[in-house]
């Protein structure tokens, strides 16, 4: 269910700012969007007065039809050129309501080596160890997103998956709320990284195939309450983090 327009504002600057302070893009690029009522997206601008994500306020965002189309929004801002990643993932899962395109260097750079991102922990980030229990997909060439035809390429290749690689570029993540798809792009990049760490030591290995059995166990056996207190729990942290917007 789509959010209210001025919380869908509050949560998409909030989400910008957590992501850029924590230099998971390159500034200025990436945007995060969320659905709102009537058929409509609330998203980062893009433009002459555009501002870095670490900076971003409500007054900095668009709101944008699912054309990608400027609907509302400040005369210095314009729809990103990348807005068909969001687009097509709101149109193609009814579910997510937020949409997250960034630039983490480690995952990028783990995809121009055509390295695999490794289950290398478990106790320590069971949730961001999830994403190599499931599998991440990746969307194989290095281009922009900025047509319908790409968005929807894109769209496939990244399926029912949180989460899609992007090869030489960057990462889009998606939620059933912004909180989510942002906890989630976090995560990923928290793989990574430790598989990054792992291989300056050393060769990463990955946890032993009885502890990955007992960490699917668990995901399966998981409930959403569980899942929702520890999002918010994430949350609240990663806000009261960043401090006053």
């Amino acid at each position: 269910m789509a959010i209210h327009i001025d919380q869908a504002r509050k949560l998409v600057a909030r989400s910008c700012q957590i992501l850029g302070r924590q230099g998971l893009t390159r500034e200025t690029a990436g945007h995060v969007s969320a659905r709102i009522a009537g058929d409509r997206v609330v998203i980062k601008g893009r433009g002459a007065g555009e501002t870095a994500l670490s900076y971003t306020t409500p007054n900095d965002l668009i709101i944008v039809d699912m054309d990608g189309k400027m609907v509302d929004g400040r005369e210095d801002l314009t729809s990103p050129n990348e807005v068909f990643i969001h687009t097509w993932m709101l149109r193609t899962r009814p579910a997510i309501e937020s949409v997250i395109h960034i630039h983490p260097p480690t995952v990028v750079a783990f995809t121009i080596a055509d390295r695999p991102i490794l289950p290398v922990i478990g106790a320590f980030n069971p949730s961001a160890l999830r994403f190599a229990l499931e599998g991440i997909p990746l969307y194989p060439r290095s281009i922009l997103i900025n047509s319908d035809a790409r968005g929807e390429d894109l769209a496939k290749a990244m399926g029912t998956a949180r989460a899609c690689l992007m090869r030489g570029h960057g990462i889009t993540t998606v939620g059933r709320t912004v909180e989510e798809a942002t906890i989630a792009a976090i995560n990923l990049n928290d793989l990574a990284e430790m598989n990054y760490k792992a291989a300056l030591l050393g060769t990463p290995q990955p946890i032993p195939d009885e502890d990955l059995e007992e960490f699917r166990a668990q995901a399966s056996r998981g409930s959403d309450r569980a899942a929702t207190t520890y999002m918010n729990s994430t949350w609240r942290y990663y806000d009261r983090l960043v401090g006053e917007g």
